[in-house]
């Protein structure tokens, strides 16, 4: 695991407690799992079936994107897919996916959850974690192609005086 560019992570597990440590958002998905730097110094590798949200955080000692607010109140105003995830426990929670499906991964969704001041900055959800994934909408769109402008009608310019 590179130090350099990992970032602090809070794992809910769905039957234990939550693990607090840090994470390489560029390479922490591995086959077995989500790799993860506890804060006591020891790499763990926490199976997909275990994991219910990997919180990306501004600070460990506060509440996870479980402990902060799980829906939209309006709808958001960033583009991208506006989805509702269902855990396989019943539980549900909002986020915001981005337009390009290329960046979904097959481990699982990273997306952007509600509370946009609140600790939780990212989300990750492994597929094994959800038994089911809803479109709410969709904000903001490809751009178009303009339509060409219609032209503004000639006026003639009347004269005032007589051009002799």
């Amino acid at each position: 695991m590179s130090a350099s560019t990992t970032k602090q992570v809070i794992v809910d597990r769905f039957d234990r407690e939550p693990v607090r440590g840090f994470a390489n958002p560029q390479s922490f998905l591995q086959p077995a799992g989500c790799e993860i730097l506890t804060r006591d110094g020891a790499v763990n590798t926490i199976p997909y079936q275990q994991i219910k949200t990997v919180s990306f955080v501004r600070d460990l000692d506060s509440a996870s994107v479980l402990g902060e607010r799980r829906e939209y109140v309006a709808r958001p105003k960033t583009a991208g897919l506006w989805v509702a995830f269902r855990f396989r426990d019943g539980d549900r929670l909002e986020g915001l996916l981005p337009n390009n499906l290329q960046m979904v991964d097959a481990a699982g969704y990273q997306f952007t959850p509600p509370e946009a001041a609140g600790n939780t900055q990212r989300v990750f959800v492994p597929r094994q974690a959800l038994s089911e994934v809803t479109v709410l909408g969709v904000v903001g769109t490809a751009l178009r192609a303009k339509k060409p402008k219609p032209e503004p009608a000639v006026v003639e310019q009347i004269t005032l005086f007589s051009e002799d």
